[in-house]
């Protein structure tokens, strides 16, 4: 059976959520299959780690469902949470301990820690094992966290806001090791950050958010070739940015504009000649473009 046939490791479907009048979470549907590496792209307080704590079971769902593993983690937690390595953005590693006491302590949790596996990332992530947790940086920390998250090879990887404030060689080792952890056995990563070009290296399968809703979800390719950059230019000054189907965002001024599309490239560049304008350059939007165009799409109420 391949990964294809298996059930998805999290379904969620029609999930909302609401603290006081604040809508956290909109009607939100995500599938995320086995062996992929999923990110979760949005701003902050776009109702990433509100998503992320009702896959652990830490909130539940007011309305719609969450199944992780084909369970609820709510009811059933023991069926979930021991087959799920997580990297919170806060980390939460107790201070007092030194990191080869925090291997011994978290070890005693999972009967599948893997020993070896453990001592190989300490020693890939540079952690001296006599040092105490309070006087590691920042960036020890995050790598701290994400080893006793990797160790006992966790069936899903659920990781929020991994390199949040990292320094960009840190960002890489961690970016490195969720590679390899799917690549080595075929498990999950279900990851959230709002560093797009982050997401752009690694992610299979992407979901953007935005203001607690879904705005578009697809494989990474998917989404990349059906998102275009064009660089329009009209016979005469626009004032304002013209109106055309298939166009997410304009920008620009006078005579030459920078639209982002994701309509049937044929209707767009014909939209544009009806509209007085040519396109003389195209190119692959980025994954920050396709973002922000669909942002703001959405909060103009164009979505």
């Amino acid at each position: 059976m391949n990964a294809s046939d298996t059930p998805p490791v999290i379904e969620i479907s029609g999930l909302s959520r609401k603290f006081g009048q604040k809508l956290a979470l909109n009607n939100v549907s995500l599938t995320i299959p086995r062996g992929r590496v999923f990110g979760l792209v949005g701003e902050n307080g776009a109702g990433k780690t509100t998503l992320i704590k009702h896959i652990l079971g830490l909130l539940r769902a007011e309305s719609g469902s969450v199944r992780v593993f084909g369970f609820d983690p709510v009811a059933d937690p023991v069926a979930v949470l021991g087959r799920i390595g997580h990297l919170s953005e806060n980390r939460d590693l107790p201070p007092w301990m030194r990191v080869d006491e925090l291997l011994r302590y978290t070890q005693a949790f999972y009967p599948k820690w893997d020993r070896a596996f453990a001592e190989e990332l300490r020693k890939q992530f540079g952690l001296d094992p006599a040092a105490k947790i309070k006087n590691l940086s920042r960036g020890e920390n995050a790598k701290a966290g994400l080893l006793i998250a990797l160790a006992f090879r966790p069936e899903l990887l659920l990781l929020d806001e991994p390199s949040s404030g990292l320094d960009p060689v840190v960002r890489r080792d961690i970016l490195e090791a969720i590679i390899r952890t799917v690549a080595e056995e075929g498990r999950t990563v279900f990851f959230s950050s709002h560093l797009l070009e982050e997401v752009e290296r690694v992610a299979d399968d992407i979901a953007m958010m935005f203001a607690g809703k879904v705005v578009l979800t697809g494989t990474l390719d998917d989404i990349k070739d059906s998102h275009h950059r064009l660089v329009l230019r009209f016979e005469s000054p626009q004032s304002a940015a013209p109106k055309i189907p298939g166009v997410l965002s304009l920008a620009g001024s006078g005579r030459e504009w920078t639209a982002i599309c994701n309509g049937n490239r044929p209707e767009v560049i014909a939209a544009v000649a009806r509209a007085g304008g040519k396109v003389v350059a195209e190119d692959t939007a980025s994954l920050d473009e396709i973002f922000v165009a669909r942002a703001g799409a959405k909060a103009a109420g164009k979505e």
